[in-house]
């Protein structure tokens, strides 16, 4: 996306028209529309100026999507009990048709009894809640996944 792109969402997200940015930064607001359009850049005290009235940080803004800040702010604002009433599996396997149908084809009783010795292993070796355990190991697997897509790039 493009820094006009960003600076157009991210300035739609606050409720604010050009004119509101242009007032509070002392700028007419065709230099607004010139920076949402890529036509011109803000400088760099501008765009920190910028970051500050749309609540995000400068890389935030440079690299502002949409659809990821409302992703996050979601998942920031369900509670505890509105995450354990969701069946995630249910819901990745709209996107991920696999994790519906595994189940019947893997034994997962090996992986099962692997994976409950690892997290025994970090919350013995780390003092993790099982909880937090959980989130190293998925992290550790995504970490290797996001290797072998690397990886698989280079090929």
């Amino acid at each position: 996306m493009s820094l006009g792109n960003s600076l157009f969402h991210a300035r739609k997200k606050r409720g604010l028209s050009q004119e509101d940015v242009a007032e509070k930064l002392g700028v007419s607001r065709q230099t607004i529309s010139k920076w949402e359009t890529d036509e011109t850049l803000p400088d760099i005290r501008q765009s920190k100026k910028l970051a500050v009235l749309y609540h995000v940080t400068l890389d935030e803004l440079v690299d502002f999507d949409i659809e990821v800040k409302e992703i996050q702010e979601v998942i920031q604002k369900t509670s505890e009990e509105t995450q354990q009433k969701i069946d995630w599996t249910k819901m990745w396997a709209q996107k991920y048709p696999v994790l519906a149908t595994y189940q019947q084809q893997v034994d997962t009783q090996p992986y099962t009894a692997k994976l409950t010795a690892m997290l025994s292993q970090l919350c013995l070796e780390y003092g993790y809640s099982d909880e937090d355990a959980f989130l190293v190991l998925k992290d550790i697997l995504a970490q290797i996944w996001n290797t072998q897509i690397a990886i698989a790039k280079q090929r």
